[in-house]
């Protein structure tokens, strides 16, 4: 199962490739934060906006990934 969405995910441009990392990972990381955070003592919304924050990092370490290729 993880082998074949691994390799679809592969086959899509890098394009793509972030779109689907941010429509997955944000709104996850959205929700995350904003539950979480009152039982850390912080405001919902500011939870929710570090929740968006450590979610863009599956983006950050793809984008980087990609940098660090040799360009053909």
């Amino acid at each position: 199962m993880f082998g074949s969405l691994s390799g679809w995910f592969e086959s899509k441009p890098v394009q793509q490739q972030i779109l689907v990392l941010a429509a997955v990972f944000d709104p996850f990381g959205f929700g995350a934060g904003y539950l979480l955070a009152p039982s850390l003592g912080v405001d919902p919304l500011m939870g929710g906006a570090y929740g968006l924050v450590a979610a863009s990092l599956p983006m950050s370490l793809l984008v980087a990934r990609q940098g660090s290729q040799p360009r053909v």
